[in-house]
C-alpha cells in the first residue's frame, strides 16, 4: 500500500531499540512534542504498510518509550531498531498561518529574490547535521544543487503561491559583492 501523492507519508520517528526486558520500544521522535507521536497510534512503514501500533507511551530524554502489541520481549524490540515510522500528511494538524511543514516545500518553484529568475524547483529537504538545506532541481536541467534553508538564503516562502524567493550564496570561485568594473565605474 504505497502513499498517494495527495497524501504523502511523513517521517515522524525511528525505532532506537528496546527498553528494559519486557519488550518496550524506544522511539526517537522528529515531532516538536515527542509525546505527540503517541496520538497517531498506528504508525506506518515507508511503503505504507503497518509498522507499529502504540498502546501506551511515556516521555524520556531521547524521545518516548512505548508499549506496542505484538512486541513482547527485549529481543523483539531490538529487532525493530532503525525502523522508520511514518504517518499520512492528513494525520498532522494544520500549521498556523505563517507556518508550514518542510514536506510542503517539495515541488515549489524557487525564484531569485532580486531578479525573479526561475532557479528551479525543490526536489527534497535534507539535513546532514548542520541544518536544513533544500535540494533544487535546476529549471534548465543539469545536476541538482543545495540551498541553505536560512533566513538569509531563503528570505520568503509563499506556500499559497507555490513559491520560494531565494538569495543563493555565491558558488565556490565566484566573486561576491560588486565587481571591480562596478567600483571603477563609480569613480568616474
Amino acid at each position: 500500500m504505497a502513499a498517494s501523492q495527495d497524501d504523502p507519508l511523513i517521517l515522524v520517528g525511528r525505532v532506537a531499540g528496546g527498553f528494559g526486558v519486557r519488550g518496550e520500544v524506544r522511539i526517537s521522535t522528529y515531532t516538536e512534542d515527542p509525546m505527540s507521536i503517541a496520538a497517531f497510534k498506528s504508525l506506518k512503514r515507508q511503503d505504507g504498510s503497518p509498522a507499529l501500533t502504540i498502546a501506551s507511551a511515556r516521555k524520556t530524554k531521547d524521545g518516548v518509550v512505548c508499549r506496542c502489541p505484538g512486541v513482547e520481549t527485549k529481543e523483539a524490540a531490538d529487532a525493530l531498531r532503525g525502523l522508520r515510522l511514518y504517518v499520512p500528511r492528513s494525520a498532522l494538524p494544520e500549521p498556523d498561518e505563517d507556518e508550514f511543514y518542510l514536506t510542503d516545500l517539495v515541488g515549489l518553484a524557487v525564484r531569485h529574490v532580486q531578479t525573479s529568475q526561475l532557479l528551479g524547483r525543490v526536489k527534497s529537504v535534507q539535513n546532514f547535521g548542520a541544518g536544513d538545506i533544500l535540494e533544487i532541481t535546476p529549471d534548465l536541467g543539469g545536476p541538482t544543487w543545495y540551498l541553505p534553508f536560512t533566513r538569509a538564503a531563503v528570505p520568503e516562502v509563499k506556500i499559497g503561491e507555490g513559491l520560494i524567493l531565494a538569495d543563493p550564496p555565491a558558488l565556490v570561485g565566484e566573486h561576491e559583492g560588486p565587481s571591480e568594473d562596478d567600483e571603477l565605474g563609480d569613480r568616474d
